[in-house]
């Protein structure tokens, strides 16, 4: 199997030097960078499995950066991992609606930030066991190919929107809490507020179209999917 790239952006030298030390030790090869510049130029030429990216960075910032790369063909489908010493919600919540895959907040746990990336590369590469799409009118979901069309046509979802739509629609009728949705996707050591589960709910539905309200809220409960039409 091929050594997985991963791109680590961060201004910090120390930082840099951390990461770079933690996930060569479990095998995968490293690219640094310290500005947004470089970090888009890198991300362009090298496609890396994953990029962890911090927010606060001289000339262009993080959350630009991810902008760029998930609005570029090329990159738009390499997760993204966002380093911030912030821990204010509008930071995360901008990043998720950006298209950013996860988050973690300075200090951390170099532990914790490389089971992460294990999570995030295991799933952008693993297959639905059963291989098969789930369908709903004119909505196909297909683990597989990791593809939603609606009417033919594929829609541009990230990963979580990907997981949260499956994970629903597996189960249509079943309410999901919101720390369901988080574990399943992140696992138990993820911390996060009920507004970064919402946004990402949201953009889901705005980019189903005529099918956004067969994600239906439960108030003060979590989300569950239903088929508004046989239901």
């Amino acid at each position: 199997m091929a050594t997985k790239t991963i791109l680590v952006v961060d201004d910090e030298e120390d930082i840099q030097e951390l990461l770079t030390l933690n996930l060569t030790r479990e095998g995968y090869d490293v690219v640094a960078t310290e500005t947004g510049e470089g970090a888009v130029e890198l991300a362009q030429t090298r496609l890396p499995a994953l990029v962890i990216l911090d927010l606060m960075l001289p000339g262009i910032g993080g959350l630009d950066v991810c902008k760029i790369l998930k609005h570029d063909e090329r990159t738009r489908r390499i997760p993204v991992i966002m380093l911030t010493a912030k821990s204010e919600e509008s930071d995360i919540v901008t990043g998720l609606e950006l298209g950013a895959d996860d988050y973690i907040t300075k200090p951390f746990s170099s532990k914790v930030l490389v089971a992460r990336v294990r999570r995030i590369l295991a799933k952008s590469t693993e297959h639905d066991p059963n291989g098969e799409a789930i369908e709903v009118h004119d909505l196909v979901i297909d683990p597989g190919r990791h593809e939603v069309r609606l009417k033919g046509q594929s829609l541009s979802l990230t990963r979580s929107e990907f997981d949260i739509l499956s994970m629903l629609a597996r189960r249509p009728g079943r309410v999901f809490t919101r720390y369901q949705i988080v574990d399943s996707l992140h696992g138990g050591d993820y911390v996060v507020s009920d507004r970064a589960v919402d946004v990402q709910i949201t953009y889901l539905r705005k980019k189903l179209g005529e099918f956004k309200h067969y994600i239906e809220t439960v108030r003060g409960v979590g989300y569950r999917f239903m088929d508004r039409r046989t239901a």
